[in-house]
């Protein structure tokens, strides 16, 4: 398979899947490895250079999307009414769990001092938050942890990317 046939099939894979896709799959799909697929969708990215179209990189994974400066018109004509802004119980529990993921509902609420289920339940809804499995403990709680949504929405290509939380300078006695 040309590069042509890969850039192609690229494409068409990211567009059909609407989602992001692992590097590692779309290597796999081609028959070549990552730094491939990394290199072939910088080209991706030069050729849509005029166009409002971008590949995104999120983690080990690729999607497309819209360029931000569209975001306006997109939203006016989808009359996208659900996006309304984080209260801000939502943004604590959000960096509640971007900073110390994966995180129980009780560990969110330990820090929160507060019952913080219906935020965490709205997190989920609106896809910035998901489950990342059960904790291997009594009762089996579920683990939270942030999506690639979360990262798109936040313009960060992985979760290093969060500004680092300043240290406290011990105290001298």
């Amino acid at each position: 398979m040309g590069v042509r046939e890969i850039k192609n099939g690229i494409q068409a894979v990211l567009f059909a899947s609407g989602d992001p896709v692992e590097a590692s799959r779309l290597a796999k799909l081609f028959s070549v490895n990552t730094s491939v697929i990394d290199s072939i969708i910088h080209t991706i990215n030069d050729d849509y250079e005029p166009l409002p179209f971008q590949i995104l990189k999120l983690g080990d994974s690729y999607q497309m999307a819209t360029r931000p400066e569209y975001a306006a018109v997109i939203r006016e004509a989808l009359e996208a009414k659900n996006n309304a802004p984080l209260s801000q119980a939502a943004m604590e529990v959000l960096a509640i769990i971007a900073y110390n993921q994966p995180v129980t509902k009780a560990f969110i609420e330990q820090v929160r001092g507060i019952d913080s289920s219906s935020v965490v339940s709205s997190l989920v809804t609106k896809g910035l938050v998901a489950e990342a499995g059960r904790l291997e403990i009594p009762g089996r709680p579920i683990a939270y942890q942030t999506t690639a949504a979360f990262l798109r929405c936040f313009g960060m290509k992985d979760i290093e990317a969060l500004p680092k939380i300043p240290q406290r300078e011990s105290q001298q006695a």
